[in-house]
């Protein structure tokens, strides 16, 4: 079977198996194929007649069989691309999700307009928003922790591998570990899926820890609000991602707890994600 009928087929089982839409599926199957082969989309479409041999065959067998069983892309390739770089992810770790973007494009806008010099970022998982942070703000000290150190060995080597050196890891529980450690702006994409949610058996391959915050998903939102006062500076920014049901809730903790300047975000769908404020 050469490529074209591969793309086509697998685009189709793709498509009724796990409920894609036509270029959700066709990309998929064209991911999987430039791994196994290690070219680039414009090979796939300028050689479709080419054929897998034997031991490319079997490789993509498996991943097609692997992917039609719910598990992502990502996980399979070991790989994702967020805020233009490309990070390990495993199933210690969420995958980097383009919503997220938004949160460091907002941090990113915050570095510019205030007088921060420290940040930190709760649950930092592979490292995806820390890093993004790091790289494009070098002469800020970021530090990023994590309860899992399986995440944040994944997360250290993402570090490693894309030259980060403004960047410190931290194995912690949110703040147990901080001490007295102060900040100019904590940013998190804390879980905040409520326990038994319909999405979760959709995210069944990606680490419950990561997704799952109590009976209305913001049991770790709570206990990062709570926590922030002792850690961050007069003036500091928290900045909290979030479901898109939950800003309302999210506003309404941050107020109880004495921020000023409360917002929410919009990402690019219109939904409202990431709620922030000032202390």
């Amino acid at each position: 079977m050469n490529l074209l009928e591969i793309m086509r087929q697998d685009s189709s089982r793709l498509k009724h198996v796990l409920g894609l839409n036509a270029d959700e599926a066709r990309i998929e199957v064209q991911c999987l194929l430039q791994a196994v082969l290690g070219v680039n989309r414009a090979y796939l479409m300028t050689y479709p007649e080419r054929e897998l041999d034997a031991d490319e065959s079997c490789r993509y067998s498996g991943f097609i069989e692997r992917r039609l069983k719910g598990e992502p892309v990502a996980y399979l390739l070991g790989e994702r691309e967020f805020f233009g770089h490309a990070f390990r992810v495993t199933p210690a770790t969420l995958i980097p999700r383009q919503d997220t973007e938004l949160l460091v494009e907002l941090a990113l806008q915050c570095v510019d307009r205030q007088d921060v010099h420290r940040v930190l970022d709760m649950g930092t998982g592979s490292g995806a928003i820390a890093i993004s942070v790091a790289l494009a703000s070098p002469y800020l000290e970021v530090v990023a922790l994590d309860a899992s150190r399986a995440a944040l060995e994944v997360a250290e080597r993402n570090a490693r591998e894309l030259g980060v050196r403004n960047l410190r890891f931290l194995h912690s529980d949110w703040f147990l570990a901080l001490e007295d450690e102060r900040f100019d702006l904590i940013v998190s994409n804390p879980p905040y899926i409520e326990e038994g949610d319909h999405h979760l058996r959709e995210l069944r391959f990606e680490p419950d820890s990561a997704l799952v915050s109590g009976m209305d998903g913001l049991d770790d939102i709570r206990r990062i609000v709570a926590g922030t006062k002792n850690h961050l500076n007069p003036k500091g920014w928290l900045m909290l991602e979030h479901g898109y049901d939950q800003a309302a809730s999210v506003r309404d903790l941050l107020r109880q707890s004495g921020f000023a300047e409360i917002s929410s975000a919009r990402d690019l769908a219109g939904m409202e994600r990431v709620s922030m404020g000032r202390a």
